[in-house]
């Protein structure tokens, strides 16, 4: 059974070469993509370059665990550091933010994953690319999350703005122009 997915990818090391290579291995395993707007954003916890984040969307039949697994060894394969700083310098970030309708502890990993909530460079790619789709826990879509999270924190808090980013040939901003369901 098919299962649609939602993951966050971040990157401040070599950041274009490393999305472009994380999407590229995604696209290859999964098949087509839903991916939404590149952002950049200012480093979160630490003193660090700027990253750039998205939110990637598709659908597989790859359990929690098993997703879990292939995402790790996809960030070593690109340089991630095995037990790094939680807020340190990264070349591929990927975490699982959502997998169907599943809560709680599954495989070790927590659903929905807690950054949705947190962090405007996770909820508003998320937003952008699944406005009606609910959060799990709350029932509440994305789209009014975002709203809810901007209003409150006027995006002075956590500072982001789209960028022009190319993969594929095409161009991945639904915010500056047509970038829905590249594969």
């Amino acid at each position: 059974m098919q299962a649609q997915v939602y993951l966050s990818l971040g990157s401040n090391i070599d950041r274009d070469h490393y999305i472009v290579a994380a999407l590229d291995a995604l696209a290859d395993q999964f098949g087509e993509l839903e991916i939404s707007s590149v952002y950049e954003s200012e480093s979160v916890g630490f003193v660090g370059d700027n990253f750039y984040n998205l939110v990637v969307g598709f659908c597989t039949e790859l359990s929690v665990g098993e997703l879990s697994g292939y995402l790790k060894a996809l960030e070593y394969r690109h340089g991630r550091q095995p037990h790094c700083a939680r807020f340190s310098s990264r070349t591929l970030d990927i975490d699982i933010l959502t997998y169907a309708d599943l809560t709680g502890s599954v495989d070790g990993v927590t659903l929905p994953r807690g950054e949705i909530l947190e962090n405007a460079f996770v909820l508003r790619p998320l937003a952008e690319l699944a406005p009606g789709a609910q959060h799990p826990l709350l029932g509440t879509c994305y789209a009014t999350l975002w709203r809810d999270y901007s209003d409150r924190y006027d995006q002075c808090r956590q500072s982001l703005w789209p960028v022009s980013f190319c993969w594929r040939g095409g161009e991945l901003s639904r915010l500056m122009g047509d970038g829905a369901g590249v594969s």
